[in-house]
């Protein structure tokens, strides 16, 4: 990892579990953090921008109240991270201002990433921040999420804001040194992974569970992570954060897991429904409309053939082989009933079946992406030239979905 270092990036997101800022008995680490802000003050000399996203509100609001390891009803978890996140907030300041570096919280719930109005006006407020010179200290707004509309865990979380900010490199601080070809605690015979080309099937079988009940992620959460960021172009690395001084121990050439960033990454507007978390939907397709994505086409009903989850018109939905293999994510054109009504239709029998002229496209080649390149496709995917859909059935400039049109939460 030492040829890995990072002074060739410009932006940087760091993540820190919970275990690593907070003891369970003494509470917060201030040692520790006070070695991890050095870190960021030497980058930031060096002209790095640097975003934190920290765990640890509920820990250490649970510490401060006296609540203990036992598990905490919902109510309780709230109120800790109330309480924690005052002390959170406090104590990345005081760090980072003895550094001579400003700071500024940053509380986001679910939705301030997956809507597509609260995503840009977060991406501005972080975008003002950086441009005043202070760290962004971000967290998931604990007191208010609940197990139907929160992040899960703050790996994903930190991918998500690496990419809406155009970060270059993401840093997953964590209490393992890396990636390895099996959890080593329950396998003695585990290989460390030093660098990942591409984050494939055979990868995502290496991850295991959370290390501790402090934490909600795992390796498995950490590569949701890893797929997120290096699809939109930045790069990751996993490491150890439980020595001091952790960033530039990677400068030192500690072990460390290196995820490289795709050669082929989304940008812009697409970033945003490539990193969706969860889709609102999932629609399975037929071998000729694989074929279609891949070649840089629309999603037509033609191809459509099971329609799952109840999404309206706007809403991001995954695109699945035969096989329930996720291919592409993209913003629908039908509300989940209409798109039952629809599926499998030719272009022709759309307006019979609704009632009224309606758009050639289920998902329009400008508001999908696609998830897996060709080559990550199966050849018993693949489709024959004779299978390919007609090219009057394509969707031509005329049917070019409007802005107005691509979010239900925008009108």
């Amino acid at each position: 990892m030492a040829a890995q270092s990072l002074k060739k990036y410009r932006r940087i997101t760091v993540k820190i579990g919970s275990a690593l800022l907070v003891d369970r008995t003494a509470g917060l680490k201030r040692d520790w953090l006070a070695s991890l802000a050095d870190d960021i003050s030497v980058l930031a000399e060096n002209g790095a921008e640097i975003l934190v996203v920290s765990s640890g509100a509920i820990a250490l609001g649970r510490t401060i109240l006296g609540l203990g390891k036992r598990a905490l009803k919902l109510e309780e978890s709230q109120a800790a991270a109330a309480v924690g996140q005052i002390a959170l907030a406090g104590a990345w300041s005081d760090a980072l201002g003895k550094g001579g570096l400003k700071s500024g919280q940053i509380l986001l719930t679910l939705g301030d990433t997956e809507e597509r109005r609260r995503y840009l006006n977060a991406r501005a407020t972080i975008s003002t921040l950086l441009k005043m010179k202070a760290v962004p200290v971000i967290n998931e707004n604990d007191t208010v999420a609940t197990s139907e509309i929160r992040y899960g865990d703050n790996d994903r979380l930190a991918a998500r804001v690496a990419t809406m900010m155009g970060a270059d490199l993401l840093v997953l601080l964590s209490d393992i040194d890396g990636l390895y070809t099996a959890p080593p605690a329950r396998d003695q015979h585990a290989r460390f992974v030093a660098v990942v080309d591409r984050i494939t099937p055979d990868i995502e079988a290496m991850a295991g569970a959370a290390a501790s009940e402090f934490s909600r992620g795992g390796m498995r959460t950490k590569l949701d992570a890893g797929k997120i960021a290096t699809a939109a172009g930045t790069a990751m690395i996993i490491t150890s954060g439980t020595r001091l001084s952790p960033l530039l121990a990677i400068e030192r050439g500690e072990r460390a897991t290196f995820f490289r960033p795709s050669a082929n990454p989304v940008k812009g507007y697409k970033t945003w429904i490539a990193g969706q978390l969860e889709p609102a939907g999932r629609l399975t397709v037929d071998a000729g409309a694989i074929g279609a994505l891949l070649s840089g086409k629309s999603l037509l009903p033609a191809g459509v053939k099971l329609v799952s989850g109840n999404f309206s018109r706007g809403d991001t939905v995954a695109i699945l082989s035969p096989e329930g293999r996720e291919i592409a994510r993209g913003l629908v054109a039908y509300d989940a009933a209409d798109a039952v009504r629809i599926a499998g239709l030719k272009t022709a029998e759309i307006e019979t079946v609704l009632g009224y002229e309606a758009r050639s496209a289920m998902i329009h080649r400008d508001d999908l992406v696609v998830s897996h390149s060709s080559d990550q496709v199966r050849a018993s995917d693949q489709v024959r030239a004779s299978d390919q859909v007609r090219a009057s059935d394509q969707v031509g400039a005329g049917d070019q979905v409007q802005a107005g049109d691509q979010l239900t939460s925008e009108g």
